[in-house]
């Protein structure tokens, strides 16, 4: 099977500018380590900043509010926003309104798809205590009460959960997979545990949907529940791939900064071959990587190629981080384990990437079912 080739939009070359220098702008270091020990995780003003911009409603159409574009254009925006590590609802509030725009009935659509795009915050609840990558296997359960839905079950990594105005849950109902909304004030009811992560720069909560009883209105249209989960993986896969790639582009030029400056027994330590090299190969990774990433936007809504593309971009771009995260701590020698040294919040930053939505060995072994056919 050929897939599509690499296509860079108007809209994408622009939106690239503009977030390449907001996201340096507003996103320096020394504020994202302080957001790392606040309370919330993320600016709530730089929020709405991003709102004022548009940039929530860029995969939105237009009756809803949003610019009326696809997934491909946010993908120049969540590469930006992962180069200066930007803690923002930003991308769980995408996947949120992807979730409702696929899955959602005209009225839930109506209702909420405009206020997302306003500054609303979304998030999903897909992950469970089984681990498996396949968002089909849930044992979190609805039952029907009457008009009513009595919930059951725990969801892990639900990404900044208590500033959410709503969260995309799946559950299974009637023996068969289903997504329902819980807005603000049901969240407030459910039980909330802050989860501790490898990444310090986003928040991740436990949810426990045990005792928890919602109105049956808030049930997403479940003849498109199933086509919405694959939707929202492989959008979820895209925009991983876009951060991690953002962040690799980084730790890249963190290091070669460093070795450029550092000497070691009057010699600068990048002449030596064996720093050069290693440098050599992450940056040849990386642009496998970036390739592989706006190969994939570009072929995002294509049958077949789409997920095949994606796949491949997130198996890539999971390599390229890992690899160049890892030696840039190894190269920064014992600064590099600790805290202070920005080579380690990138190495947590791909192990997080990893552990969500598949690896890259499980998508190269979802990649040879479907290639070797």
């Amino acid at each position: 099977m050929q897939l599509a080739g690499i296509g860079y939009s108007e809209e994408q070359i622009e939106l690239l500018d503009v977030a390449t220098e907001f996201c340096r702008d507003k996103s320096p270091m020394a504020k994202v380590r302080a957001l790392m020990d606040g309370d919330a995780g993320f600016d709530p003003d730089l929020w709405q900043e991003i709102a004022s911009l548009g940039w929530l409603g860029i995969a939105v159409p237009e009756a809803h509010g949003g610019v009326g574009l696809s997934l491909a254009e946010a993908v120049p925006v969540v590469e930006q926003m992962g180069r200066t590590m930007m803690a923002t609802p930003f991308v769980a509030t995408t996947l949120a309104a992807q979730a409702i725009l696929m899955g959602g009935t005209e009225g839930q659509q109506a209702e909420w798809l405009p206020r997302l795009v306003s500054g609303a915050i979304g998030t999903l609840a897909l992950a469970e205590a089984h681990g498996d990558w396949e968002l089909s296997n849930i044992t979190a359960t609805a039952t029907r009460d009457g008009a009513q839905l009595r919930l059951a079950g725990k969801k892990q990594f639900v990404l900044w959960a208590d500033g959410a105005d709503v969260a995309v849950v799946s559950v299974q109902l009637d023996g068969k997979p289903a997504l329902v909304m819980l807005e603000k004030a049901e969240l407030a009811k459910a039980s909330l545990r802050r989860e501790a992560i490898v990444d310090e720069t986003k928040r991740s909560f436990e949810l426990s949907l045990d005792g928890l009883t919602i109105a049956d209105t808030a049930l997403l249209d479940p003849a498109r529940a199933t086509a919405a989960l694959d939707h929202i993986d492989r959008a979820a896969m895209l925009l991983q791939s876009a951060e991690m790639c953002g962040g690799t582009q980084a730790v890249i030029d963190y290091t070669l900064d460093y070795l450029r400056t550092r000497k070691q027994f009057g010699k600068l330590i990048g002449e030596y071959q064996a720093l050069k090299h290693p440098m050599v190969d992450a940056y040849v990774s990386y642009e496998k990587a970036r390739s592989h990433l706006y190969s994939a936007a570009n072929a995002f809504g294509d049958q077949g190629q789409g997920e095949i593309a994606v796949r491949m971009a997130k198996a890539s771009a999971d390599k390229a981080y890992s690899f160049a995260a890892d030696r840039a701590v190894q190269f920064h020698g014992g600064f590099g384990f600790t805290r202070e040294c920005d080579a380690g919040l990138h190495r947590r930053a791909a192990i997080f990437h990893a552990s969500q939505h598949g690896d890259a060995a499980w998508h190269r072994s979802k990649l040879a079912d479907l290639l070797l056919v």
